[in-house]
């Protein structure tokens, strides 16, 4: 079953909506321009923390035994990690020796999606077809029904128990003689389905709600490493939850980190950034410090992008009034629209080669004035254009 829903706004809506995105323009541009000055210091300043550990780390081939003569350098090592600890959750009243115990809960909603539809009018307006339609589907979060457009699903969803998420981590993980601390244990991946014998329901007596025509024992089902809570798992009703379980076993390990007693610190290089890495699995320590030069070239370009997308956007939505104002006759809007959206590309991206190039100056002069030309370039390119247009 679909929801139709038509709304319309007016040509003086819409400019006057258009001046009002000017200011988150404004701020856009502010946002995008910050974070690519960030950005570029972030990125050299953690090459430079890697470059620095690189050149001191120390390649340690046995730390089964505590050694004071480490005391304070930066090693890599390889080794076990391991734990002596049992971890319980305590609310379906399991334990397990593992590194981590996870639980994910699903429940079963309506779920409202929809689907616009915008179209110019004559004049300047503009209408909005909003189609809205419900599928039941299994979600993260319980949904909220009571604003769903069509009146026959408003309300609807129920859940039998909510259930939080769970991540629990052994308090005491070693590798060899020394203790991983927090930032590396959290670095362990490798989770597996944890397969479940059975629950203790009299835990879940408080949570999950029984109707008083059932028990609740009627309503657990355990299956491999879900626990299912409501009446058939093969037919699900909406409200019944599915919470499935997850341990990390322990593994082998590389590790670089700073030596302190019988545990870890992050390396902290010259400029205050700091430094440590864990890879899961036996890996060398060159090809760990080249993961790392990669991994921090990637987030450099991802946050470059990001950036530069800001800029654009909010330069567009500076110069969204034209196109609005030349709406009144549709095609017009349309390509002053295209024009707007040109212009704001080419000066986006070239502000964002400036921005960049200003913050290499302190660091690569060279690079910095390539990346000015290209700008100047962009700039002039976009001015020639505009003539060309104009005449």
């Amino acid at each position: 079953m679909a929801y139709t829903e038509t709304t319309s706004k007016s040509w003086f809506q819409r400019v006057k909506e258009s001046f009002g995105g000017v200011l988150t323009g404004i701020i856009l541009i502010v946002i995008g321009t910050w974070l690519l000055w960030w950005n570029e210091e972030r990125t050299f300043k953690t090459a430079g923390a890697i470059g620095e550990a690189e050149l001191i780390t120390e390649d340690v081939q046995d730390i089964s035994r505590l050694d004071t003569s480490l005391e304070g350098k930066v090693i890599h090592a390889t080794g076990h990690a391991d734990t002596k600890d049992i971890i319980r959750d305590d609310l379906f009243g399991l334990s397990v020796n593992a590194i981590k115990l996870e639980r994910k809960a699903e429940y079963y909603q309506w779920v409202e999606h929809e689907r616009r539809e915008t179209r110019k009018k004559l004049g300047g307006g503009e209408e909005t077809v909003t189609t809205y339609t419900y599928k039941s589907e299994w979600t993260d979060e319980p949904v909220d029904s009571q604003n769903f457009k069509e009146s026959y699903y408003k309300g609807r969803n129920t859940i039998i128990a909510k259930i939080d998420d769970l991540d629990t981590w052994a308090p005491n993980v070693t590798v060899g003689a020394y203790t991983l601390p927090d930032f590396l244990k959290h670095s362990i991946g490798g989770a597996q389905p944890m397969t479940l014998q059975s629950v203790d329901v009299n835990s879940l007596a408080g949570t999950v709600r029984v109707k008083r025509s059932e028990t609740l024992k009627n309503l657990i089902t355990v299956s491999g490493s879900t626990v299912y809570i409501g009446r058939n798992p093969s037919s699900p009703q909406i409200g019944d939850v599915r919470v499935t379980f997850k341990q990390t076993p322990p593994a082998d390990v590389s590790v670089i980190a700073q030596v302190y007693r019988n545990t870890f610190n992050e390396y902290r290089a010259s400029n205050g950034y700091t430094f440590s890495r864990l890879r899961m699995g036996t890996v060398g320590m060159k090809a760990m410090f080249e993961d790392a030069k990669s991994e921090n070239s990637i987030m450099a370009w991802i946050l470059r992008i990001v950036g530069v997308i800001c800029v654009y956007f909010g330069i567009n939505r500076v110069f969204k009034p034209l196109s609005v104002i030349a709406d009144v006759i549709p095609l017009l809007g349309t390509i002053v629209g295209a024009g707007a959206g040109f212009v704001s590309f080419v000066l986006g991206l070239a502000w964002s080669l400036v921005v960049i190039a200003v913050a290499w100056l302190r660091f690569r002069p060279l690079i910095a004035a390539c990346l000015i030309a290209a700008a100047v370039a962009l700039i002039v390119i976009s001015y020639m254009k505009g003539r060309k247009a104009s005449a």
